[in-house]
């Protein structure tokens, strides 16, 4: 069997969960990541991130936007924990636009080209389609706000299992979006976690929508658990093969929750299926630093 060809990056809001964020930089690069993923990394100035990133090699290759507006004054700067992001939400644009702008500084200082445009939950008695009104209009501000630091903004479906009202869930609705939007710099970041949750029939999902060039990154983790992806009902293994069947050239975040918790090496166990992996198609995946930009 031929090697796959595929890169993996380290979810560093999920993984090395027993370290301190910023030792979780060296931690992913000792286990053979060349790329890392972090939800919010506003709570630490983007200057100690980029000297982390430097000091081991490593590419920051997605950030989210933050999950409220930057300017409510929480302490941790926007990570209000009854929001989920704001591009969805009636009267909170100016809002919306400065946690972009917010997110649009870290990745340019991290050399960042993809920013998660979270959606946010839809208000209690809203009126669906103005709330979808208001979602449009943001992620084209969005796109035109990007495009000077040559950056893609992503959208995500997420499971209202885990995230009960969240605006965006399914695939086809996402792909939807993005053709109505029409900028080149949107595109979808399917996690296949939530995409399992919500609609199944997943290999199916990936040749549908890969090939189209609307996908802009793959998340993947165990189901329902959202542990290693060699545990629960999806075949990775499987998965794996039918993402390289398609030539997916992009990044594959690793973002789950390792199952020996915060039990000081339980990521690096959990990484089995990986070496696995490396050992069965005779080479490991191909990590290599990314192009800043598209």
């Amino acid at each position: 069997m031929p090697p796959r060809m595929l890169k993996f990056a380290a979810n560093l809001s999920m993984l090395y969960p027993e370290l301190p964020f910023l030792d979780r930089f060296e931690a992913a690069a000792s286990d053979g990541f060349h790329a890392v993923e972090c939800q919010f990394p506003y709570r630490w100035h983007a200057r100690e991130i980029a000297s982390r990133l430097a000091a081991h090699g490593l590419a920051q290759i997605l950030i989210n936007t933050p999950a409220s507006g930057a300017s409510r004054g929480v302490p941790d700067r926007g990570m209000h924990p009854d929001e989920r992001g704001l591009a969805c939400v009636p009267g909170r644009e100016s809002e919306f636009r400065s946690a972009f702008l917010l997110a649009l500084e870290y990745a340019e200082a991290l050399g960042c080209s993809r920013i998660h445009a979270m959606a946010g939950l839809v208000p209690d008695e809203a009126d669906r389609e103005r709330v979808r009104d208001v979602y449009l209009a943001n992620l084209r501000w969005a796109c035109e706000a990007a495009a000077s630091a040559t950056c893609d903004v992503l959208i995500e479906p997420i499971n209202t299992r885990d995230v009960p009202r969240y605006f965006l869930n399914r695939q086809d609705d996402a792909h939807a979006i993005v053709e109505e939007v029409a900028s080149p710099r949107l595109k979808v970041l399917m996690d296949l976690y939530h995409c399992q949750i919500v609609e199944g029939d997943v290999a199916s999902k990936l040749a549908m929508y890969v090939p189209t060039g609307r996908v802009g990154h793959l998340q993947i983790a165990g189901v329902p658990e959202r542990q290693e992806p060699d545990v629960g009902e999806l075949r990775y293994d499987y998965l794996l093969d039918a993402i390289d069947a398609l030539a997916w050239q992009g990044w594959i975040g690793c973002e789950y929750r390792p199952r020996e918790g915060a039990q000081p090496g339980g990521t690096s166990r959990g990484l089995a299926w990986m070496r696995i992996d490396r050992t069965a198609h005779s080479q490991s995946p191909r990590i290599d630093r990314p192009e800043r930009g598209r």
